[in-house]
C-alpha cells in the first residue's frame, strides 16, 4: 500500500466522494506487484493506483461499482487455473486476492499518512471476514490505535499487538482468528500491512569497500551509517554522498543505537582495535545480521581473539565472516554485491544459490502467503 495512494483517498474523503479500495492482500507464486498494492475508485468513475499493473483492473472497477451499488466487502480472487483469470488476462501464472470494500472512516487512513510522511513507522489493520469487513485500524509505534476493527476488544488487542511485532520485522500479511478474536483459530482474516522505518545499516570503517556498500545499500532501501574514529579516513565525499558519516569509537557509537531483526553491521576496519569492540557491541545488540570483511586468515585469528574475550560459539555463529556470498568478488563494487547478496538471501531465508539449479517458488511472498 504506497502513500501515494492513502494520500489520493484522504484527499477523496475529505472532498465528500465515495471512495472503494481495491487492496492486494495475498499473492501466490508468481505476481506482478506485491501483496499490499491498492487501487481506488470513487462514486465518480475515478481510478488512482494498480494492483497488478493492469491485469485484473477491469473486472476490479466492476468489483467497485457492485459495492458502491450496496454489494458487501469481499475478497476477490483470480488465479491461472480460473476461467475468470484467463477472461481478465492474469496469465502470470500466480493467483492473486483482492479485498474490496467502501472506506467510510477517513481517520486511520488520515494517521497513516501523517506518521508515514513523518518518518514515523505505523501499520494499518483491515478487517476482510465477518460483519465488520471493511473496518480499518491504524496502530502507531507508541502502542496507541486510532479506529476500531469493530468485532471483539480481544481482537483489537490482539492484531495490536501482532501489528507491532510486524513492524519490527518489517513485513506484511494476513492474519487468522479465532471466531472471538483469539490468535488461535482460523475462521476471521486481518489484513495488516507495516509501514515500517527503513532497515539500517552501520558500517565500522571508512574505506573503499564501505562506500561501495553504502551506494549499493541505499538503492534497495537501506539508511547507511559509516562510522570511523579516525577523521582523517571518514572525510572523503564517496562516504558522506550515500551515508551519514559519524566519528565515534564503535562501542560508544552502538551504545546510543537500537538495532533490530531487520538491521545489519558490517565490520570493515581490519584493525583489532576496532574490529573486537565493534563486534562485541553488535552482539550485545538486537541486530539481525553481523558481517565482518577479511580474508579466512583473518577470520580465524580474529575468532581466536573473540573467544579468549569469553565469547562462546553460539555467539560467534551469529558473526558471518567472512561475509559475502561466494562470488569469486575482488574489487569494492563486487564485493558489495556478495555482501548484499547474502544479506538479502538471508533476510529471504534463501541459500544464495543459482536460480537455475533451485526448485520452488522464486519470490519469498509467495510463501509468506501461502502460510497465512
Amino acid at each position: 500500500m504506497d502513500v501515494a495512494s492513502i494520500r489520493t483517498a484522504v484527499r477523496w474523503l475529505q472532498e465528500g466522494r465515495r471512495v472503494v479500495a481495491c487492496t492486494l492482500v495475498e499473492t501466490l507464486g508468481s505476481a506482478p506487484l506485491d501483496a499490499g498494492a491498492q487501487m481506488l475508485v470513487d462514486d465518480e468513475g475515478r481510478i488512482e493506483g494498480s494492483v497488478t499493473g493492469g491485469c485484473v483492473e477491469g473486472a476490479l472497477v466492476e468489483e467497485a461499482q457492485g459495492i458502491l451499488a450496496g454489494a458487501p466487502p469481499r475478497v476477490a480472487a483470480y488465479g491461472i487455473s480460473d476461467q475468470q483469470a484467463v477472461d481478465v488476462g492474469l496469465m502470470c501464472g500466480g493467483t492473486v486476492r483482492v479485498f474490496v470494500s467502501e472506506v467510510t472512516d477517513a481517520e486511520p487512513y488520515a494517521v497513516v499518512l501523517a506518521d508515514v510522511e513523518a518518518g514515523r513507522p505505523v501499520a494499518l489493520a483491515t478487517m476482510l471476514d465477518g460483519p465488520t469487513a471493511g473496518a480499518r485500524l491504524a496502530v502507531r509505534a507508541d502502542d496507541t490505535v486510532v479506529g476500531t476493527l469493530g468485532y471483539t476488544p480481544l481482537l483489537d488487542d490482539n492484531v495490536t499487538r501482532e501489528a507491532l511485532g510486524y513492524l519490527d520485522e518489517g513485513r506484511s500479511m494476513v492474519r487468522r482468528y479465532g471466531t472471538g478474536g483469539e490468535t488461535i483459530g482460523s475462521e476471521l482474516r486481518v489484513a495488516i500491512h507495516a509501514f515500517a522505518t527503513p532497515p539500517r545499516m552501520v558500517i565500522f570503517g571508512a574505506i573503499d569497500f564501505s562506500a561501495a556498500v553504502a551506494r549499493m545499500a541505499s538503492e534497495i532501501g537501506y539508511r547507511v551509517t559509516i562510522v570511523d574514529a579516525r577523521r582523517a579516513f571518514a572525510a572523503s565525499p564517496r562516504f558522506s554522498s550515500h551515508a551519514e558519516v559519524v566519528i565515534s569509537w564503535p562501542q560508544e557509537y552502538l551504545a546510543d543505537q537500537r538495532l533490530g531483526p531487520r538491521d545489519a553491521v558490517l565490520v570493515f576496519t581490519h584493525d583489532s582495535k576496532f574490529d573486537e569492540p565493534a563486534l562485541l557491541a553488535a552482539l550485545d545488540s538486537g541486530v539481525g545480521y553481523i558481517g565482518a570483511l577479511g580474508s579466512r586468515r583473518t577470520a580465524t585469528d580474529r575468532d581466536e581473539r573473540l573467544r579468549a574475550l569469553g565469547i562462546d560459539d553460539a555467539a560467534l555463529a551469529r558473526i558471518n565472516s567472512p561475509c559475502g556470498l561466494d562470488l569469486g568478488a575482488r574489487t569494492p563494487s563486487e564485493t558489495a554485491i556478495a555482501v548484499l547478496g547474502e544479506i538479502l538471501a538471508l533476510r529471504a531465508g534463501r541459500g544464495g544459490g543459482r536460480l537455475a539449479e533451485a526448485e520452488g517458488p522464486i519470490h519469498p511472498r509467495a510463501e509468506h502467503a501461502a502460510s497465512a
